[in-house]
């Protein structure tokens, strides 16, 4: 398994594929997958069969994963940047590459 430069809680935009340009918030990273679900964009409709937690059943509208190589993480000003690594005293801080600045 390898070590992601994008987690949870980050603001990515899609660089390619048919959601490009399209910016959102990172809910959940799938590590096992290298996928992550980004707030509104990969939409799709899923039919749920009626439950208690949901009686009335239907068709429902969710964000379906994305390949994290499509995503590209967005600095304070907006631009996408790459991301890496360093030590600041004894603590590993991600920096973006662009801007020289700690994420």
């Amino acid at each position: 398994m390898t070590k992601l430069k994008i987690k949870s809680g980050d603001t990515v935009r899609v660089i390619a594929g048919d959601h490009k340009g399209q910016e959102g918030k990172v809910h959940k990273v799938l590590m096992a997958k290298n996928k992550a679900i980004v707030e509104g964009v990969n939409m799709i409709s899923k039919h749920e069969k009626p439950s208690a937690s949901n009686p009335q059943g239907g068709i429902v509208k969710k964000e379906a994963p994305i390949h994290i190589s499509n995503l590209s993480l967005l600095d304070k000003d907006g631009n996408t940047t790459r991301v890496g690594y360093k030590v600041e005293g004894d603590k590993k801080v991600r920096f973006s590459k662009k801007s020289n600045e700690v994420i």
